[in-house]
């Protein structure tokens, strides 16, 4: 399956960062007001996901004259525009999963969107936030973490300890150790080459990557 860029209603960080991200075959899907983001940088979704309350009626216009599908939901509904979104491509089986323009705005609109990613169904799958600059996403075994030397990159246990972390390609390593999460020792380190590691026995580890402007 090609992979799936959502846009989603929040702040881009740099426009330019972000547009480096797109690649060919790329489909992109808008939540709601994401589709503004996502029109600013020159793309037109397949799709628009949401109640529509973020989007204008002439907006809605022009993005239907362009062959963009509408999928309306109630504006009284348990799920956010972009929780509808990721699923939407989740259970179409689009792999891996980018979400634009989750970072920024309101602090709760942030964290739901980080916790949407803890979802058992959204684990299987390789989601990650994004916009250029800044991605995150959850570690259940290992992942490796691609960037630059300098960059910065926080790891956060999710809700519980984290048993056995083991990084490599860092400033600070750790050798099979453990991560609170009332604690702050795993913030603010430090990638030595262009690729960096982390694995974990068990528990949920989110790892925020910051990347030199």
């Amino acid at each position: 399956m090609p992979r799936a860029l959502i846009f989603a209603n929040g702040d881009s960080g740099s426009p330019e960062a972000a547009h480096a991200i797109l690649q060919p075959g790329d489909v992109f899907i808008a939540a709601d007001g994401g589709a503004r983001l996502a029109r600013a940088l020159g793309i037109i979704p397949s799709i628009i996901i949401g109640d529509f309350d973020s989007l204008t009626e002439s907006e809605i216009q022009a993005f239907t004259g362009l062959g963009v599908q509408l999928q309306r939901h109630p504006p009284a509904k348990d799920e956010t525009d972009l929780e509808l979104a990721l699923f939407y491509a989740l259970r179409a089986g689009y792999s891996p999963i980018l979400i634009l323009g989750a970072f920024g705005g309101r602090l709760d609109q942030a964290l739901g969107n980080i916790a949407l990613l803890s979802d058992p169904e959204a684990l299987q799958a390789d989601i990650r936030l994004e916009d250029g600059l800044t991605e995150a996403f959850f570690v259940r075994s290992r992942a490796v973490i691609h960037g630059a030397a300098g960059d910065t990159v926080s790891f956060i246990p999710w809700g519980a300890p984290v048993e056995g972390v083991t990084t490599a390609g860092l400033l600070y390593p750790l050798n099979d150790e453990p991560l609170y999460p009332y604690r702050t020792r795993s913030i603010s380190n430090q990638m030595l080459a262009p690729t960096a590691s982390v694995s974990l026995r068990s528990g949920l580890l989110l790892c925020i990557h910051l990347r030199k402007n």
